[in-house]
C-alpha cells in the first residue's frame, strides 16, 4: 500500500471522517492510510456506482475510473451514481461530478477507453488495489491476469438477476480468478444483464461488499475474502460462503505458469468474428424498413428469439416467440418453405439463431439488423424500448 507517513488531515477532513476516527480499527492513522491509497475501478455502472460512492465517502485519496460508455435511461434502475439529467453523458464524467459532490478531497482520474490487453498494464500499474466492476468474461480474465502479473489484489464482484458473488483474489494470499474458473463458459451460454435482467438493489449490495473489502485491505484490518467466495441469493436473502483453494496447475499463478503476459481475451473466451452479429453474410441481413415493406406484400414467418419477459415488453406483430435456448428443440414450428425472419433485441442472438438454422438446413432465413431496437426506431416509434 501507499505510504501514509507524510499524509496529513485538515480540520475539515477530521470533522468529515470523525465517525471513522472513533473506530479503533481506523483511527487517525487508518484514515491517513485511506487518504494515501489509490484504487482503480473498472466500470462505472451497476457495481462501480456504489463502490465509487462509498470509497469516495470513506476518504480514499485517489480513485481511477475506467469506462467508455454513456449513461442510458435503462442504466438508472441500478447505476445510482448517475441521474436522469446525465443521460447521454459519458459515465466517467457523470461519476466524477458525483464524487466531487460527495467528497471534494478525492483525486479522480478518468480513463475514457476500454480496458484492454494493450492499455491495462499501463493504467493499473500505479494503483494499490484493482476492483472489478465489469460484466463480461474477457475483461474479468484480463483484470485477473493484470493483477497477478503486477502483484496486486483484485476485489471481485458479479451480479445476475437475483444472485451476486464477491471475493478477493490475490496470488500472494491465495487463489486467483483463474483458480476458481480455469475456463470461461461457452460464448453465449451465460446471458448478461441486458438479456437476463438484474434486480436494481443487487449491485448495491455486492458493490458495498466490494468497497468494504477494499477498505479492509487498505487498513490491514479484519479478514478479507481471500480463499472465500461469498454468494448471495437476494430473492431468498441467503448468504453462502464457499472455500476456494489455490490451483497449483493454474495457468498464471500456479507452480509452472504458462501465461506470462497478457493474451487475446476475446479469443480465449471464444468470442471471435464468427460469433459476431455481423458474421452472417450481408444477404442474410434485413433492415427494419425492408422488413416492414416486405410484410405489406409477402408472407414471411417472424421468429422472436428473446425471452418471454422481453416479449411481454414489446414485440413485432404476429411474431412467434421461440427463445434462443429452445430453438434447437422447436425446429418443427418453423416453416422450411417460407422466408423466415429472426429478431432479438439488437441482433446478436438473432445472428446465432440464423447460424443455427443454417446448420439445420434452413435456406430462407434472415436476421433483422439491429433487432427490435431498430424496428422501434425505423418503423414503430410508439413501441416501448428497454
Amino acid at each position: 500500500m501507499s505510504n501514509s507517513s507524510n499524509v496529513d488531515l485538515s480540520h475539515e477532513e477530521i470533522q468529515r471522517y470523525s465517525r471513522h476516527l472513533l473506530l479503533p480499527e481506523v483511527g487517525l492513522e487508518g484514515q491517513k492510510k485511506l487518504k494515501a491509497a489509490s484504487v482503480l475501478i473498472i466500470g462505472a455502472g451497476g457495481l462501480g456506482s456504489p463502490i465509487t460512492m462509498y470509497l469516495a465517502a470513506a476518504g480514499v485519496g485517489c480513485i481511477g475510473l475506467v469506462d467508455m460508455d454513456i449513461v442510458e435511461v435503462s442504466n438508472l434502475q441500478r447505476q445510482i451514481i448517475h441521474g436522469t439529467e446525465n443521460v447521454g453523458e459519458l459515465k466517467i464524467e457523470s461519476a466524477k461530478r458525483s464524487i466531487a459532490r460527495i467528497n471534494p478531497f478525492v483525486n479522480v482520474k478518468t480513463y475514457q477507453e476500454k480496458f484492454t490487453a494493450e492499455n491495462a498494464m499501463e493504467i493499473a500499474r500505479d494503483y494499490d488495489i484493482i476492483i472489478d466492476g465489469t460484466d463480461n468474461f474477457p475483461t474479468r480474465y484480463l483484470v485477473n491476469d493484470v493483477c497477478v502479473l503486477l502483484g496486486k489484489p483484485t476485489v471481485y464482484g458479479s451480479i445476475f438477476r437475483f444472485e451476486g458473488q464477491a471475493s478477493v483474489f490475490s496470488a500472494k494470499h491465495g487463489p486467483c480468478y483463474r483458480c476458481l474458473y480455469p475456463e470461461p463458459p461457452p460464448e453465449g451460454l451465460v446471458p448478461n444483464c441486458a438479456e437476463g435482467g438484474v434486480i436494481g438493489v443487487l449491485p448495491g449490495m455486492i458493490g458495498t461488499i466490494q468497497a468494504n473489502e477494499a477498505i479492509k485491505i487498505i487498513l490491514g484490518e479484519g479478514t478479507p475474502l481471500y480463499n472465500r467466495l461469498l454468494v448471495l441469493d437476494a430473492l431468498d436473502m441467503r448468504f453462502r460462503e464457499l472455500s476456494i483453494s489455490k490451483n497449483p496447475d493454474c495457468q498464471i499463478c500456479g507452480t509452472n505458469p504458462t501465461i506470462t503476459h497478457l493474451i487475446d481475451y476475446q479469443h480465449f473466451c471464444g468470442i471471435s468474428p464468427k460469433n459476431d452479429a455481423n458474421a452472417i453474410s450481408a444477404e442474410q441481413l434485413i433492415t427494419a424498413t425492408e422488413l416492414s415493406e416486405k410484410l405489406a406484400t409477402s408472407t414471411v414467418q417472424i421468429i422472436d428469439v428473446r425471452s418471454a419477459e422481453e416479449y411481454a415488453i414489446c414485440a413485432i406483430p404476429d411474431s412467434l416467440l421461440i427463445p434462443l435456448a429452445e430453438l434447437p428443440y422447436r425446429l418443427n414450428e418453423i416453416n422450411r418453405n417460407t422466408e423466415v425472419i429472426i429478431y432479438c433485441k439488437s441482433g446478436i442472438r438473432g445472428s446465432k439463431a440464423v447460424s443455427l438454422l443454417n446448420d439445420e438446413g434452413f435456406s430462407k432465413v434472415k436476421n433483422l439488423a439491429g433487432g427490435i431496437k431498430a424496428w422501434a426506431t425505423e418503423v414503430d416509434e410508439a413501441m416501448p424500448t428497454y
